[in-house]
């Protein structure tokens, strides 16, 4: 009997077994809706797609990783999200979280600085209560007091106009940290993503925010090189309903659109590609999150050589970071996050992120306790350090399962892709309301399987338990005495500037809002070393710009 027909027969044998074990089970699809098969094999993807499908790390078509060492030579950053408070709260808690891990810095501030307005324009209860209050070039130099920015990078969480990083700028050259230096991320540059997903940070009109974003990139690029101007979003789209092939077509489609808008203003691209970065959502879904990482940075190399025009490895270069899912968290049972953050973990590095934020098991309740938060950190730790994730390059690469599903996601997101493209590109999209549409379906489609059964949600829908009232000790409000001291300082700093000099770098930021020539985050810049608040400049840019109103299809 030839191997071939031995084959065949032990198939069948198998499919017959299987069928019998099975009967009465409904098909699988994952989230993104691609049928799920129980067994994959030579007839799924076979090795002689090698070249054309993975290739080798660092090089194309850059399914493996963007770089050749991948964690051997660049480990990924741990990244934990930390705000509260008052400028002293962050930094005592930042330098007592790099003790427990964290590899690099992150700011995030209070809701009232993402609305774009100072401390003194919103009810004090308010502040402070899940970010931190920072609001001048003097209170970030407190921030980051002690820390030496030419040794460690920081994410801002900073939408447009970017004052948290015209902060850290004013910071350095008090501290003589020349500006070519200092590395980071604008993390929430992604305006359209917040249109879409994120109404809190809308502060300014989406062409508004267009016209500031291309300046800040164009801006960086000439004085900040190491510094990542863009950020392009796929969390904020994932945790509003998005399917994973869903979120990684609108970033890729977003990526798209911040490039042609930079090349529209005469930007060289392979100058600034090499700056664009990645933030997105990592569900429990584990290999379907796998495929997306891996699909994602297949198709960008693919953009940016084939749409793009720029041969330039460097630029095709699928930097990202990536965070863990708080949307799959659960106030039942909260103690179970954990494990789901730890799984939502290696898929991320399974799949090939530069760094990564692992959320604490409260965060579905409150703001991160400090003990949460270390938890969070200790799972990277555990990941890299006892389960040795970092030791091999997509150790996954050349499974059967894994490629196929790789190739369908690639498919998926091209759908997207070609979705976007008829629309206008995802500018038009976002504005006539088509990618908010497609995650509220996606979301309700969710809640469909979850509501029905057919999903279980440990604690949620399945494996209930009669739990107590939850007993632990809320997170803490800041001390009322700290922020109304706060708040004082605040004003006697306002009061010590020189009106006429305020009144004059606000007047230049009208003035070059009204002149496309002038650079406008360059005039942000110089307002906020001069002394003027975070919200004294949003608000201007808001009045001269146009407000950010919410696009929410009914």
């Amino acid at each position: 009997m030839s191997k071939t027909v031995s084959a065949n027969s032990d198939r069948a044998e198998w499919q017959r077994e299987f069928d019998a074990q099975t009967e009465g089970q409904r098909p699988r699809t994952n989230r993104s809706g691609i049928p799920i098969k129980p067994l994959y094999g030579p007839e799924d993807w076979t090795s002689d797609r090698h070249e054309a499908d993975l290739g080798l790390p660092g090089q194309g078509p850059m399914t493996r990783g963007i770089y050749a060492s991948m964690y051997r030579g660049r480990p990924w950053s741990q990244r934990q999200l930390v705000g509260l408070g008052t400028a002293f709260d962050y930094n005592d808690r930042q330098r007592r979280m790099a003790g427990a891990g964290a590899s690099a810095l992150s700011l995030c501030p209070c809701n009232s600085v993402y609305r774009g307005y100072d401390m003194d324009e919103v009810d004090p209860l308010l502040l402070g209560t899940c970010g931190v209050v920072i609001n001048t070039a003097e209170q970030m130099s407190t921030a980051l007091d002690g820390i030496a920015l030419e040794r460690i990078s920081i994410g801002l969480n900073d939408p447009t106009p970017f004052t948290l990083f015209a902060f850290v700028l004013a910071h350095a050259k008090k501290t003589g940290t020349p500006w070519d230096q200092i590395s980071g991320t604008s993390n929430q540059s992604d305006y359209l993503s917040h249109f879409v997903a994120n109404h809190m940070f809308l502060r300014l009109s989406l062409e508004g925010s267009r016209r500031v974003l291309v300046d800040h990139i164009d801006w960086c690029a000439k004085h900040a090189p190491k510094w990542n101007a863009l950020s392009v979003v796929g969390q904020h789209m994932q945790q509003a309903g998005a399917t994973p092939a869903q979120a990684m077509g609108f970033t890729l489609a977003s990526g798209i659109q911040y490039a042609e808008d930079c090349r529209a203003r005469g930007l060289d691209l392979a100058a600034v590609l090499p700056r664009f970065t990645f933030f997105f959502d990592i569900s429990i879904s584990v290999f379907e999150e796998i495929a997306k990482f891996r699909a994602g940075r297949r198709l960008w190399a693919k953009i940016v050589r084939e749409r793009l025009g720029i041969n330039d490895p460097r630029a095709a270069r699928f930097k990202f970071h990536a965070q863990t899912s708080g949307v799959d968290l659960t106030r039942q049972q909260p103690l179970n996050n954990i494990v789901r953050v730890a799984v939502q973990a290696m898929a991320g590095v399974l799949g090939g992120l530069q760094s990564m934020h692992t959320d604490a098991y409260d965060e579905v309740l409150s703001s991160p306790v400090e003990e949460a938060a270390r938890i969070a950190v200790a799972t990277q730790n555990i990941l890299r350090e006892e389960a040795h994730l970092d030791e091999v390059v997509d150790p996954l690469g050349g499974s059967y399962y894994v490629e196929a599903l790789t190739n369908q996601m690639e498919a998926e997101i091209e759908k997207t892709l070609a979705q976007v493209d008829r629309a206008g590109g995802m500018f038009e999209a976002v504005k006539g309301g088509l990618v908010q549409r497609l995650c509220g379906e996606s979301a309700l489609a969710w809640q469909a399987e979850v509501e029905s059964g057919r999903q279980k949600v440990v604690g949620v829908n399945g494996w209930q338990i009669d739990e107590p009232p939850d007993v632990r000790k809320p997170q803490e409000r800041p001390d009322p005495a700290t922020i109304d001291r706060y708040l004082k300082e605040f004003a006697a700093f306002k009061a010590a500037r020189a009106p006429a000099t305020i009144a004059k770098a606000l007047d230049e930021l009208s003035r070059a809002a009204e002149d496309d020539r002038i650079n406008l985050f360059g005039k942000v810049v110089e307002a906020a070393m001069i002394g003027c608040t975070h919200g004294e400049i949003t608000g201007r840019l808001r009045r001269d710009l146009g407000f950010g109103n919410p696009l929410v299809m009914a």
